[in-house]
């Protein structure tokens, strides 16, 4: 940052700016943990051949910091993926469930509005589509700040919901499925090359409420990437030219996700096993009724509290999922899951 020419080009500076502050966030704990080490050490020598019950206490507490940070660069380590530190497109669609399931994926967007919420992540809506008489069919969530992809990677998968319905008068318990799909997003450089003529672009207007410009301009755009067969489609933005940008964001986003899956030879893990969102493909499983437990199937963690999990409490999922991941051996499988009461 100090040679002669470094804010020439702004652009060029502010990129390594910010690879600058994400170095310093694996550099700086790993500095202050050898200097606590140094600390302990210097803390023996001086405890050696004495009886001091103070200095003893100092050196217990000193150790249980130690210990903490570890753990903390611990579950940084599980972090460490290529694309990890970036932000991300978070999208849920309703599965097999009609009204159920769209009011489920509706339930699963508030859930993750809320972790966004609690962690302080900035939200912002690319596209939805409503349920036809409550909830949602897809929405897709531009999700930003450190880390946002890393953490939430491992929500990808088909959820399941079993409850009373709501939208049956005789009470009766219902079983609903919603995907979720989570991509990385590349702010300030695009991962691959994508050729214009590889994209066939329709342009449309925007739906929703209405207003002064919404319905009157075709500002929505639908883009297909032939090759890959991705399709995407963005009218949150008040321009063309704004929803296209974020559209091929989108686009690059996805294309650099198979791309990393098939370099790790995880393209199944991260698309073919959500298959077909119904029975028997589900990563976690959300009980109402007729008891109360939230269950994921890949790591068999659990809580008994589907309220709180609901309301965004869902950090424990995320690093056991982590844990695991990083700790299992590639190529051991997914673990086989433990057997839930038959609530169907």
């Amino acid at each position: 940052m100090e040679a002669e020419g470094f804010w020439a080009n702004p652009e060029r500076a502010r990129a390594d700016v910010k690879r600058m502050k994400h170095a310093r966030t694996i550099v700086d704990p790993l500095e202050s943990l050898a200097k606590r080490f140094g600390d302990v050490d210097a803390l023996v020598e001086m405890t050696a051949g004495l009886d001091d019950p103070d200095l003893e206490k100092e050196l217990l507490t000193s150790l249980d910091a130690i210990a903490r940070e570890l753990e903390n660069i611990e579950f940084r380590v599980m972090l460490g993926g290529e694309h990890d530190h970036r932000s991300c497109f978070l999208s849920v669609q309703a599965g097999a469930g009609g009204t159920e399931a769209c009011d489920w994926a509706s339930m699963l967007t508030r859930m993750y509005l809320r972790w966004c919420e609690r962690n302080g992540y900035k939200v912002e809506e690319v596209d939805s589509t409503p349920g036809d008489e409550a909830g949602i069919r897809w929405i897709t969530l531009q999700v930003t700040g450190d880390y946002a992809y890393g953490y939430l990677k491992a929500e990808i998968g088909v959820h399941r919901l079993v409850r009373i319905s709501p939208f049956d008068a005789n009470k009766r318990r219902h079983t609903s499925f919603a995907a979720v799909d989570v991509s990385p997003l590349f702010e300030d450089e695009e991962p691959t090359e994508i050729k214009d003529s590889d994209l066939e672009v329709d342009t449309m207007r925007s739906g929703g409420a209405g207003g002064q410009h919404v319905n009157k301009t075709e500002s929505a755009i639908r883009i297909r990437h032939v090759p890959s067969g991705i399709v995407v489609k963005c009218q949150s933005q008040r321009s063309q030219h704004k929803n296209r940008a974020l559209a091929m964001q989108l686009i690059a986003a996805k294309l650099a996700q198979i791309k990393e899956a098939e370099r790790d030879s995880k393209v199944k893990q991260l698309y073919g096993e959500k298959g077909e969102i119904s029975f028997g493909s589900q990563i976690r499983s959300y009980v109402l009724a007729p008891y109360q437990l939230v269950k994921d199937h890949r790591t068999n963690y659990d809580s008994t509290n589907p309220g709180a999990v609901l309301e965004g409490d869902i950090d424990g999922f995320m690093r056991e999922y982590l844990r695991q991941r990083i700790l299992k051996p590639k190529d051991s499988g997914k673990p086989a899951p433990a057997a839930m009461p038959d609530v169907d």
